[in-house]
């Protein structure tokens, strides 16, 4: 929780005033219902309260000449007025002890004829007049305009709380956007960053998710969960103030209820969070089986295998829809739950607190204060125990998100690097062995020099390790011993950038971009200018079949570039490489996949591209590779024969058996 803070340091300001707002939030969210309670007990059931007959500068109203107030002084004041209310009409009585006040509230037997009602109170009989609409409203003259204040003033806080809380979730939800655009930004640029040794064991819909789904989740903690949180928790604060301020002992039966909800509450935590890590676990396995399946699918529907891969989704799926249910039912259970513990406690303030008006020890606003009250008190509870359940999936998100981030490069540069413009392309190992796993070691005491524009291929079987030299040209990877220079310099005294951007590699799976055809070929980098674009196509024959579609170099690209044949890709790939102008070429089964035609045209391009470069080609068709410099025979991780063509022809080793079983192959 400590290093998510760290992102909401350049945000402080916004957090601040947020919880400014929230602070007023509640204050006015608070303050209304005490609005209608005070009305409700100074205005509207204020009729019970007696009217003083005072003096005229000190009156509240002139009723038939009378000056009249409520408030005044018991000691001086000798004849009274009271409104009492029976079915629906209002009587006026006059009295001159001022300890009946209270009787006239609890008279419940009148006797009523026409416009004049009697009632007995401690003995003696009084009589009170039917008031007519225009008398209650002159009497009444006070309440009146106290009812219209306390409507404005309701009117005038509601507005404000709206106002407010727009206010709040703009900035909240601009703050959490910030937040998480910051930090999506930080993930995949540390994903550049990272080698590929860490790009092979990490599914690539795992990553996805973690740059969005995971992002996303955060987002929510920042823009909603610690907002609500913090809300909530004052909120609970503020009810329980207000309501110990009214009434302690109605407080106290308002809380009897609160040792099962926080036992309720904390049970529900637990559950919540056990489903939710379930239904996260089955998410990303649903996520990464959609991306490597959905990638795979021509593979899946070459082998036949729809059927087989249908069971399996089915499977993960039925696993996902039993988390989510799971997650569900859990919610299912809590909230009606906690709705009926509130509904109890509302029952309990309803009935004591009815009996407690009744008797006069209550007043009807308090009592309506705590009914409202009471209903708003167990809503931030539900809610903090919900959020707390958000507050922890944000928090796996994120402990996801920063293992990503811990995760350390294992090819770095040293603190002083050079960065040549362009390198000559002499190559030379020395004794170098390497391993992808600890010491199961895939090249040997590999030792052999390139000159600059020499080209040379390495032949061998599969797994003999002709494409982990390529890889470690390109330092990709580290060796475990030995060293390997370029130009007289170890790679590692290079910037990782300087060495590969003189190193264009073209391997046999071609991977296209969703964009154009300029955006594939410059992988839109400033400095690769139309004409340099246009110029590479050319060279390597690409041109003849981009000039034909209908977009020429802006045609849309599909994912994959999944419209084009393989020989189209491959030449879109050399154009991409040649358009970088390397020094050094590197040529990975790059015409394996290539029909008779197209091989011819890159044939070409490449006799003439690969004058003044250093060029390195591995290829299983021996004769793609009759022409080169020196010829490198691998077998095991070790370097068997070198030669030129007719050299180890002559040897009669390994590459002279090679050679006659593919031209056995060809003859048959």
């Amino acid at each position: 929780m400590r290093r998510l803070m760290t992102y909401l340091k350049p945000h402080k300001l916004a957090a601040g005033f947020s919880l400014i707002i929230v602070l007023v939030l509640i204050a006015l969210e608070l303050y209304r219902p005490m609005i209608i309670a005070d009305a409700i007990d100074d205005y509207i059931n204020a009729y019970y309260e007696p009217y003083g007959v005072v003096s005229e500068d000190k009156a509240d109203v002139v009723y038939e000449g009378i000056p009249l107030s409520k408030q005044y002084d018991e000691s001086t004041t000798h004849e009274f007025y009271q409104v009492y209310l029976w079915k629906d009409n209002y009587y006026l009585f006059h009295y001159e002890d001022g300890s009946l006040a209270k009787e006239f509230q609890r008279a419940d037997k009148a006797t009523l004829q026409g416009q004049t009602i009697t009632l007995k109170v401690k003995g003696q009989t009084y009589e009170g007049k039917k008031m007519t609409e225009k008398e209650i409203k002159i009497l009444r003259k006070r309440d009146l305009s106290g009812i219209k204040e306390a409507a404005i003033l309701y009117l005038i806080s509601l507005l404000a709380y709206l106002i407010c809380d727009s206010l709040s979730i703009w900035v909240m939800q601009k703050m959490g956007q910030d937040i998480v655009y910051e930090m999506r930004n930080e993930v995949f640029s540390h994903l550049l960053t990272l080698d590929t040794q860490f790009f092979n064991k990490e599914p690539v819909g795992k990553l996805v998710t973690r740059v969005t789904n995971d992002t996303e989740s955060v987002n929510e903690l920042f823009s909603q969960v610690l907002v609500k949180l913090f809300r909530n928790i004052v909120k609970i604060i503020g009810f329980a103030v207000v309501m110990l301020s009214r009434n302690v002992k109605m407080t106290g039966l308002a809380f009897m209820m609160l040792p099962l909800v926080a036992a309720l509450t904390f049970f529900f935590r637990y559950l919540s969070r056990k489903a939710y890590r379930m239904v996260r676990a089955a998410l990303t396995d649903m996520n990464t089986f959609l991306s490597e399946n959905l990638s795979g699918m021509r593979l899946i529907q070459i082998f036949t295998r729809e059927k087989e891969k249908f069971q399996e989704f089915l499977f993960k799926n039925k696993t996902l829809y039993k988390a989510y249910f799971r997650e569900q039912m859990t919610f299912a259970i809590f909230r009606p739950s906690i709705y009926m513990l509130s509904v109890v406690s509302l029952v309990i303030i309803m009935g004591f607190g009815g009996k407690y008006t009744l008797q006069g020890t209550l007043s009807l606003g308090t009592l309506y204060l705590f009914i409202n009250y009471i209903r708003r008190f167990f809503e931030p509870i539900q809610e903090l125990a919900e959020q707390f359940g958000t507050l922890q999936s944000s928090l796996a998100s994120a402990e996801k998100i920063f293992t990503i981030l811990d995760e350390k490069p294992s090819i770095v540069n040293n603190e002083t690097v050079l960065n040549p413009g362009r390198l000559k392309g002499e190559i030379t190992f020395d004794h170098v062995w390497f391993a992808y796993e600890k010491d199961e070691y895939v090249l040997k005491d590999i030792s052999f020099s390139i000159k600059p524009g020499e080209r040379v291929a390495f032949v061998g079987a599969t797994g003999a390790g002709k494409t982990s030299i390529l890889n470690l040209i390109g330092r990709y990877y580290d060796i475990q011993k030995g060293s390997i220079s370029i130009d007289g310099k170890d790679i590692r005294e290079y910037s990782t950038n300087a060495l590969r951007g003189n190193i264009g590699q073209v391997q046999q799976d071609v991977f296209i971009f969703t964009g154009d055809i300029k955006s594939n070929i410059t992988l839109n980098n400033p400095e690769i200018t139309d004409e340099k674009m246009k110029d590479a196509a050319k060279y390597v024959n690409a041109d003849g079949f981009i000039s034909k579609l209908p977009g020429g170099y802006e045609e849309p690209v599909s994912e994959r570039g999944a419209t084009f044949s393989a020989g189209q890709r491959q030449l879109l790939s050399f154009a991409r490489t040649l358009a970088y102008n390397p020094s050094i070429l590197v040529l990975d089964e790059a015409t394996a996949n290539i029909d008779t035609e197209t091989e011819s045209l890159i044939t070409q391009a490449l006799q003439r591209l690969m004058e003044g470069r250093t060029t390195i080609m591995v290829a299983h068709r021996l004769s793609t590779i009759q022409h080169a410099d020196k010829i490198m025979v691998m077998d095991k991780g070790k370097i068997m024969e070198s030669g030129t063509h007719q050299e180890l022809l002559k040897k009669k080793g390994i590459y002279y058996k090679l050679y006659e079983l593919q031209l056995a192959a060809q003859e048959e």
